[in-house]
């Protein structure tokens, strides 16, 4: 007698993101193998993501062949005047479509790690070991700190430094890392007199010995990153009487470009995964607070051996923190939309786009530094270039582990993508050869129930938003069964909604 076909149904596959810190037999299907160049969209399916246009146009920019740009910064003057301020090529430059050269004349830059501050309608920039730089509407110009009007004191040659409280805080100096400056009030560029002053953690550090890494403030909070420790001052906005309020020990950041507000918390990099600010100090636990737990001994390899600076970013807009590894090509995206249950955020990989740096402007707008300049995050090309998406399933056993699984069919059900070019994967018992089917989406059009504002944004990117059903026949057979999708972005939105499998169950083996 014939077995009948059993099936297995996966709404929205892999919508809690990739999963490669468990036992992959033991996995529901809602976690994902492979999920590259995808984000989780707003409805809860894996989606491609979105690439960049270049905003840079000029044809003989100031790059040269440079790596491109690697920092970003916006100024924002009393009258709420915008610049965008980049770094690249041993150069500071102004403009997005033009990249204009504004390095004071007679200084010399040999790095392009600038952190740039807006304070008080001016912009600061730091690096370590160089004299900061400061612009203002008021002259237009460039210039050391040294020469702008109402400088005093020997300005701090430090790595990071933030606005906050009413002044400029400035640490991570090439021989003292233990130390913080503030400036007087209102003045970032007075440090000397007034109400400036300096603060030695030397003695501080729950360790004994740790590194000033990054700054952040929050909720009246001055909150000091080091390499393996946390302190936490209160009464930072009267600085010369704040005292410590928490100290964590074992948890520390890695990264200076890694902290970032949500709004309620502030996100950082620490040597053993993404975490909230505000669950490790509630808990003071190495485990409670990662957030980015089900891909942590893979971001824990990365941060390792990663040699040039791990560039991180938050997008309310998009809902994603990012975590862009530029020396192997991979950034680990975030979603801070819904977390799942035990507070871990879902994850996903892009590759093919690396920022070198990133920018949110007040405006919400999110822009990158690209090889060739500025680019903004939009659209669903690579500047001109095509990506691939990418999704695999774990290793599906279909309610039984022991017994044979003969792949008949599988259907699909994606949104988005018109007449586009898919490949089907599937294989079995764990193995990483794949049979292959080619096929192509060209369903019907839906728009009055799928073509909403995520899918409509500008005529160069609007299609009607397509419902496509491919069905694929399939063959071999095995224990585990596992099934991947790759799909080429080229211009259209992509996510999938969908997955039937069909097999016959076979004798256990």
């Amino acid at each position: 007698m014939a077995q009948p076909l059993q099936s297995i149904n996966i709404t929205a596959p892999g919508f809690a993101g990739l999963n490669t810190q468990d036992s992959p037999i033991n996995l529901e299907p809602v976690f994902a193998a492979v999920a590259n160049n995808c984000i989780i969209d707003r409805y809860g399916r894996v989606g491609a993501r979105k690439g960049y246009t270049q905003d840079t146009t000029e044809t003989n920019s100031n790059l040269g062949s440079s790596a491109g740009i690697e920092a970003l910064g916006e100024y924002i003057d009393d009258a709420g005047s915008q610049i965008v301020f980049s770094a690249g090529n041993n150069k500071i430059m102004s403009g997005v479509a033009t990249l204009v050269d504004v390095t004071p004349a007679a200084y010399t830059i040999t790095a392009n790690d600038w952190k740039m501050v807006n304070f008080n309608a001016h912009m600061y920039f730091f690096q370590r070991g160089y004299q900061p730089l400061v612009y203002s509407s008021a002259t237009a110009a460039v210039a050391t700190m040294s020469a702008t009007a109402g400088s005093a004191g020997t300005p701090p040659q430090g790595n990071e430094a933030i606005a906050a409280y009413g002044r400029l805080w400035v640490a991570d100096f090439a021989a003292d890392k233990s130390t913080i400056y503030w400036s007087d009030l209102l003045n970032g560029r007075a440090w000397t007199g007034g109400s400036t002053g300096s603060i030695d953690l030397s003695k501080v550090w729950p360790s004994g010995y740790d590194e000033i890494v990054a700054l952040a403030a929050h909720n009246g909070f001055l909150i000091i990153f080091g390499k393996r420790s946390i302190l936490v001052y209160s009464g930072a906005a009267a600085p010369a009487t704040m005292v410590l309020a928490d100290a964590i020990n074992g948890i520390g950041c890695v990264s200076r470009d890694s902290v970032a507000y949500t709004g309620a918390d502030i996100i950082f990099l620490d040597k053993t995964g993404v975490r909230s600010l505000g669950r490790t100090i509630q808990e003071k636990s190495i485990p409670i607070g990662d957030v980015s737990k089900n891909v942590r001994d893979d971001l824990v390899d990365l941060i390792a051996t990663a040699d040039a600076p791990i560039k991180c970013f938050y997008s309310p807009e998009n809902a994603f923190y990012l975590v862009t590894f530029k020396d192997i090509n991979t950034t680990y995206c975030f979603d801070t939309r819904r977390p799942l249950e035990d507070g871990s955020y879902r994850a996903t990989t892009w590759t093919g786009l690396v920022p070198l740096a990133y920018l949110r402007t007040t405006a919400g707008l999110m822009y990158i530094g690209t090889e060739g300049g500025v680019g903004r995050h939009r659209g669903y090309l690579d500047g001109t270039e095509t990506y691939l998406m990418s999704y695999f399933s774990h290793p599906l056993t279909f309610g039984s582990s022991s017994q044979l699984k003969f792949l008949k069919k599988v259907n699909l059900v994606t949104i988005g993508g018109p007449q586009a070019a898919g490949i089907l994967n599937w294989g079995y018992d764990f193995g990483l050869q794949f049979s292959k089917q080619a096929f192509n989406f060209a369903g019907s059009a839906n728009p009055a129930n799928y073509n909403v504002s995520e899918y409509n944004e500008g005529a160069e990117y609007s299609y009607p938003t397509t419902i496509n059903k491919p069905s694929l026949n399939t063959s071999g057979s095995g224990v585990t069964v596992t099934v991947g999708i790759e799909v080429t972005i080229n211009s259209f939105t992509f996510s999938l909604q969908e997955m039937n499998i069909y097999a016959l169950i076979g004798r256990v083996i």
